[in-house]
């Protein structure tokens, strides 16, 4: 029930994101992405918001915010990343063309975000150590696929 309500938060990121209205080919995979990534970071601010004492933890929504970074870890994207749509090629995104390069990593570190995603889920709900515990493994799995494969805005 919980990835259903995930899914339907993603439709709606997608329709506010005027996927219906895509111009070029790409224009519905960005759009796509930038929403997956907008609830990823809205996830784990909450999360990161509760780590770092600026909002009092409640086990409630960590957990469901947990929930919803693992279900999100767990979604195919790689319609969302088709090559060519990358900020050299096209404009709307900081998708580095080092994605789609021989070589790439991008696969390592999404298997990585998606154990730490897991990991978070366990401790998430369990108390405010075990959320700061996970934390660092998830914040770094989302840093590290950032530095190498996200331009600065």
């Amino acid at each position: 029930m919980k990835f259903l309500g995930t899914m339907a938060l993603a439709a709606g990121a997608l329709m506010a994101a005027g996927v219906a209205l895509a111009e070029s080919p790409f224009d519905g995979a960005v759009a796509a992405r930038k929403a997956v990534m907008g609830l990823r970071a809205f996830s784990i601010g909450t999360l990161a918001g509760m780590a770092k004492g600026d909002v009092p933890y409640d086990a409630a929504a960590a957990q469901a915010a947990a929930d919803n970074m693992l279900a999100m870890a767990n979604i195919n994207m790689m319609a969302m990343w088709p090559p060519g749509s990358d900020n050299g090629a096209i404009t709307g995104t900081n998708a580095l063309p080092a994605i789609w390069a021989e070589g790439s990593t991008i696969g390592e570190k999404g298997g990585a975000h998606a154990d730490a995603a897991k990991a978070m889920q366990a401790a998430a709900g369990v108390d405010l150590a075990a959320l700061q515990g996970a934390m660092e493994a998830l914040g770094g799995s989302c840093g590290g696929c950032h530095k190498e494969y996200k331009a600065p805005q």
